[in-house]
């Protein structure tokens, strides 16, 4: 059987952590930003990690398991 192949959409959203985790980008920080508070926006910066119930099928897209 060949290999699975990576779904390059999950590739470019979420990315492994040295030590395995999956990490990924905050969402409601790209548009419509005037309306929103600097502390709603500031809240929203950095990373986070994926929530566990997405690991699984995360993983899978990924072509880790």
């Amino acid at each position: 059987m060949p290999k699975m192949k990576t779904h390059s959409g999950t590739a470019k959203r979420i990315k492994t952590t040295g030590g395995g985790k999956l990490k990924r980008r905050r969402a409601y920080v790209s548009h419509l930003l005037e309306h929103k508070s600097v502390a709603r926006k500031r809240a929203k910066h950095g990373v986070d990690d994926l929530a566990k119930a997405d690991v699984r099928r995360a993983r899978k897209l990924l072509g880790e398991g």
